[in-house]
């Protein structure tokens, strides 16, 4: 079986015309691109004609199809042929693998093979295919199935296409040409290995003569040299990218690249102006600015960056320069004060330059440039200056009033020199106890001092220029109070101590030390003794111990608390400083029972009073703190209990009728009073001394028994009589309730005339019952209806 194509048709004619000489000839197809694959064929035709000849059953095992095929017929790809095949039509050729059947049909009979659609290369390349001859009728295999392949030839269907639209790019200004700044590039769907249909070149659109690009590459680079960025930042450069190795009909695509220069430190700062003039007033403080310069510098960024300094000056360490680092301004500072007086205009050379110089553009010049600042100072008012700027003073306590302590002076600075006037700042000196004399400046003192009281004062004098108060100054003023020995030692603390019963001669009972405000130079010296009025009678005696602490010592053995509890020992503490003071103080020793070691076991209340370290006083304080104490305890208990207890009526909403019906003629009023509805609404409200209300009492108040006549029919005055008589002994009865309650009143006796009152007898009677017998009392019991909250519905019960 053979694969014949149309190059094989070709190739055979070419073997049988002239098998002797090798020929080579070249087809002209309609598509270039196939002329490579059919010389590529006429290569092996030796070899496809030796197989001829061995009778092989498969002769060829590949095809070739243009892609993209635009006619109205299927494209013939090949034909399939065996050497069984007679032309009877008994073989049946079969086509299996990719695209058979759908894309690639074949005719049974005749073996030729068609495409059904258009094909794309970029899509699928090549297909692989199987094909067999089988008997038509029987099915069986003339020959072995084989595999052949049919490849898409590729045609130049598709355009270049950059991989960014567009491409940012920067390159420093003023660099060389040649410099590279960004390479692009484009990508071609077709066949780069056949032909050149996805062979690119580039080129440049637009952008030159600035910059040029690598026809192969895609490299830009630059093509001007001194391109300047203060002169033009931004360029756009289109770039076009063809196939087809650049020649005619090829495809192309373009993209657009923003080329932007960046700055370098090509241009030197350079001030605006070669003198300036500031005028600053002398009152200026230190660390105050001056005034502003600014350079201009061209270049951005850190390369704009720049330094100011003095590089001369008239007036050394007055002045300095910074720079703002955000404005790049100068700014001149002033660094000791100002004196009109003394210097009126002060001269500065000042100097700025880049902070990061390029050596490469060093060359073009110095990259710095200078300036001449003149300032001016003005003359301003200025308050007096005082020779000091604090003044310390030193006085006795014992000085005397008005006597001078010491002075201060101050001037005037300015040419007119006005005099001064002082004064004390009161606001220091609120108790007035210094002044100053406002012509000249002395302080003394208005009343006496206590060093003990106040060691130090400080206080303010104020200077005022006479011509002008508005212009003041102020200065601080110590003054030391020195001390004066002027006051007596006393007892550190006040001692009271025991004495046992059973103590002996000279036995020491307590230790005692003093205490002076004073503060002699050379420390305290205290000297001990008993006063010289009770040396002679004493019972105890005193020794000093030559440390500022003395001991009490007992003079005799034994002493009674009946004979005398309590014992006052005047014991004289001078100083030894001058003048020399001296004070007496008495001890307070009592005497106690005590044991063998000498403690303490019993003594009069005051003796333990004071053992205890207790007073009578903090005895005292104490009892009342904790009287106060029970006082607020009992008070909130009472307030608490107050609070939780409900009034009997808490509003006149919740007043309820207290209606008490019988189902028998009972004790009357008698079980009405026994029953009680406030006991029901606030059970603790009742008192234990409350009466019952179903016992009227006999002690307080006796019973008032009248004698009561029953009413009979024919006398209607009974009734009358047993009503008042009722209703006066209910508003006499101070054991009534004091809310409403209704209290019934019905009898019926032997000779009612209306027989009977209950309304179930009215509604079961046939007649009008006849009421006009109480048309008389209608009013008055409708009165005492209201008062006890009655209805006229509850006349029966």
């Amino acid at each position: 079986m053979e694969f014949l194509s149309f190059y094989h048709l070709c190739y055979l004619f070419l073997v049988w015309a002239k098998r002797a000489s090798q020929i080579f000839i070249c087809l002209y197809f309609l598509e270039r691109d196939m002329l490579t694959g059919f010389c590529s064929c006429a290569l092996d035709l030796h070899s496809i004609s030796a197989a001829v000849r061995s009778k092989r059953g498969w002769m060829w095992n590949q095809f070739f199809l243009l892609e993209e095929y635009t006619g109205t017929d299927m494209q013939y790809v090949g034909k399939l042929h065996s050497d069984s095949d007679r032309g009877d039509g008994s073989v049946k050729y079969v086509l299996t693998g990719e695209g058979a059947g759908s894309l690639f049909k074949i005719d049974e009979k005749s073996g030729d093979i068609h495409a059904t659609k258009r094909l794309d290369r970029e899509e699928k390349a090549y297909y692989i295919l199987h094909a067999k001859a089988v008997n038509r009728f029987t099915n069986e295999a003339l020959e072995g199935e084989s595999e052949f392949i049919i490849k898409i030839h590729d045609i130049n269907d598709n355009e270049p296409r950059f991989t960014k639209d567009p491409y940012m790019a920067r390159v420093p200004e003023m660099s060389d040409i040649g410099t590279s700044v960004i390479q692009v590039t484009a990508t071609d769907a077709d066949d780069a290995t056949y032909g050149n249909s996805a062979k690119v070149v580039y080129s440049i659109l637009e952008g030159q003569p600035y910059f040029s690009v690598d026809p192969e590459t895609g490299l830009i680079k630059t093509a001007l040299p001194g391109m300047d960025r203060e002169v033009k930042e931004n360029y756009q450069v289109v770039i076009q990218a063809k196939d087809m190795a650049g020649q005619m009909g090829g495809l192309s695509g373009t993209t657009t690249v923003s080329i932007t220069l960046s700055d370098v430190n090509d241009n030197p700062p350079r001030f605006t102006k070669t003198l300036y003039e500031f005028r600053v007033p002398e009152s200026n403080e230190v660390g105050s600015s001056v005034g502003v310069i600014r350079a201009m510098d061209a270049d951005i960024g850190q390369n704009a960056e720049m330094d100011y300094r003095i590089i001369g000056s008239d007036g050394p360490g007055m002045f300095d320069i910074t720079t703002n680092r955000s404005t790049q301004d100068g700014i001149i500072v002033l660094r000791k004060p100002l004196d009109f007086e003394r210097k009126r205009q002060y001269s500065l050379r000042v100097q700025v330059e880049n902070s990061h110089i390029n050596p490469r553009f060093y060359s073009m010049g110095p990259f710095r440039d200078e300036a001449t600042i003149k300032i001016v100072v003005e003359d301003v008012d200025e308050p007096p200056e005082f020779e000091r700027a604090s003044y310390v003073m030193e006085v006795k306590e014992d000085a005397a009033k008005n006597t001078v302590i010491g002075s201060v002076s101050a001037s005037d600075p300015d040419d007119k020199n006005s005099l001064v006037r002082y004064s004390i700042d009161r606001r220091t000196d609120m108790d007035r106890v210094f002044n100053i004399h406002a012509g000249n400046g002395s302080v003394f003192i208005l009343r006496e001092l206590d060093r003990e009281e106040n060691a130090w004062h400080n206080i303010s004098v104020i200077a005022t220029e006479f011509n002008n108060p508005r212009q003041i100054s102020r200065v601080p003023v110590y003054i030391r109070v020195l001390d004066v020995n002027d006051n007596a030692p006393t007892f550190a603390t006040n001692y009271e101590t025991f004495v046992c019963e059973n103590a002996k001669a000279n036995q020491r009972i307590q230790t005692i030390s003093a205490t002076d405000p004073d503060e002699p130079l050379a420390g305290h010296r205290f000297f001990f003794g008993l006063a010289q009025d009770a040396a002679g009678k004493a019972n105890f005696s005193v020794r000093d111990n030559k440390d500022n602490t003395a001991g009490i010592l007992t003079r005799r053995n034994s002493y009674s608390s009946l004979q005398k509890s309590v014992y006052h020992v005047p014991v004289v503490i001078s100083d030894g400083e001058f003048p020399m003071q001296s004070s007496t103080n008495t001890l307070t020793i009592r005497v106690c029972t005590c044991d063998r070691e000498g403690n303490m076991k019993l003594c009069n209340a005051e003796a333990l009073t004071a053992r205890a370290g207790l007073s009578t006083g903090a005895l005292v304080a104490i009892l009342l703190c904790v009287i106060i104490l029970l006082m607020i305890v009992v008070l909130f208990a009472a307030l608490r209990r107050q609070r939780k207890k409900e009034p009997l009526i808490i509003s006149k909403e919740d007043v309820r009728d207290n209606v008490v019906s019988y189902n028998d003629e009972g004790g009357g009023e008698e079980d009405t009073q026994a029953f009680d509805i406030g006991t029901l609404r606030n059970p603790e409200a009742i008192e234990e001394s409350k009466q019952r209300r179903d016992i009227v009492p006999e002690t307080f108040y006796p019973p008032v028994r009248r004698p009561v006549l029953p009413p009979t029919r024919d006398n209607n005055g009974d009734v009358r009589d047993f009503i008042n008589q009722r209703l006066q002994d209910n508003d006499s009865d101070p054991t009534a309730p004091p809310y409403d309650s209704l209290a019934t009143y019905a009898y019926e006796g032997n000779g009612s005339v209306a027989e009977s009152l209950s309304s179930l007898e009215s509604v079961t009677t046939e007649g009008d019952q006849d009421y006009n017998y109480l048309s008389e009392w209608g009013p008055r019991f409708k009165k005492l209806a209201d008062m006890y909250g009655g209805d006229d519905s509850d006349r029966d019960s």
